[in-house]
Parts: C-alpha cells; structure tokens; sequence
C-alpha cells in the first residue's frame, strides 16, 4: 500500500517532504502534484523505477521522459543549451512546459531516445515540488501521471491513491491538481517544434 501524504500547498511541512524524499532515495516511486497534473517520480538512477513507469503508462521505449529540475543551474548540468535555447526556455521557465533537449553524459544512457539521445527536462512553478527538489539535491525523473485508460490525468491525491495503491509507494496530496500535462517544444532541431500543446502558452514557441 502507498503512504498518503497531506502536504499543505503553500508552506510545506518539512516532516512529510523528508519522509517523502527518504522513499524516493530508498528506489521509491511517487505519485506528486506539479503546476500543471499530477506526475509518477523517482530518482535518477533507479532503474526498477523507470520500468514501473514505464508498466503503469505502458509506454514504449521512444517515450522521452522528463528530468524535472529545481533551477536553470541543475538543468544545464543534464542538457546542452546554447545561447538562443538558453533565452527562450530562462524566459519560460518556472513553467508548464517541458523542453527536449541534447542531454549531456550525466544523464544515464536509458532515459535517452534511442536515436536523438535527447530527454526532456523542466522546471515546474509549484511549492510543494521545489520543496521536494531542494531536499532531494538532484531532479526527479518523471512522467506525466495519464493512465492508458484515462483522457485525462486524475485531479485528486486520494484518488491517485485509490487507483494506484498498489504500484507506487507514496502519494503527494497538496490539493486539486489540473488535468493539462505540460506543453512539449522539441529544441534539439534548428527550429522549435511544439510537440504536444499543453497548459503551458505555445505561441511564444510557433
């Protein structure tokens, strides 16, 4: 059975976010609210971690999955970013967006697309996630949490809870979470290319 964490939005007890961190460091996989849904996480070496993402979506291995980071500092150690990608995702982020980029050598082989080796990475505009990171000291690695079953992602930490009791080991509960995963630009090519419109605006992309 997955703990349920009732963490509060906007000041997050320090308790509850070590404990949460304590099982992610321990190859725990979590279920955590962001900016824009609710999201599957773990550390990034976990292995075992990233295959139980990968059973619970059901995802193949072309899915990039997404290096969710504190600040433009611990993103630019995992990608390569050169000066006009470096200005349009500063301006972007914190953000509803996640960006594909070059990934450099310390980000481990098999999160990479098997032909760009490129990752997805973000920044996310939400507390309780900030609060995760800054305990945690290095990026979650992540996946929207959209079931193959679903249209759209679960709004409510106890019915994450009920639905996936069984396959994660925590669940972050910080209050109604959207249904709009994040919108997608590819930047690894010469021109930006929006690969999924999400919650975050993508005009400033087109």
């Amino acid at each position: 059975m997955a703990r349920y964490f009732d963490v509060h939005p906007e000041n997050p007890q320090r308790r509850a976010i070590g404990q949460v961190v304590d099982i992610v460091r321990q190859g725990g996989l979590i279920a955590y609210p962001t900016d824009s849904c609710f999201a599957l996480g773990c550390q990034l070496g976990n292995k075992e971690g990233l295959e139980r993402i990968r059973t619970i979506r059901r995802l193949d291995d072309r899915h990039h999955f997404t290096l969710v980071c504190r600040d433009f500092a611990q993103l630019g150690q995992f990608v390569q970013v050169g000066n006009p990608v470096f200005r349009a995702v500063k301006a972007a982020t914190p953000g509803q967006y996640t960006f594909i980029l070059p990934a450099t050598k310390e980000v481990p082989r098999r999160l990479l697309h098997p032909k760009k080796k490129t990752v997805g990475v973000r920044i996310p505009d939400h507390v309780v996630v900030q609060a995760l990171l800054d305990e945690l000291g290095e990026p979650l690695l992540s996946s929207t949490l959209l079931l193959p079953e679903q249209e759209e992602p679960p709004t409510l930490g106890w019915e994450v809870k009920e639905t996936l009791d069984h396959a994660v080991d925590a669940v972050v509960d910080s209050g109604e979470c959207g249904t709009e995963p994040t919108t997608v630009v590819d930047l690894s090519g010469p021109e930006p290319e929006i690969i999924r419109k999400g919650a975050g605006d993508p005009s400033r992309f087109e």
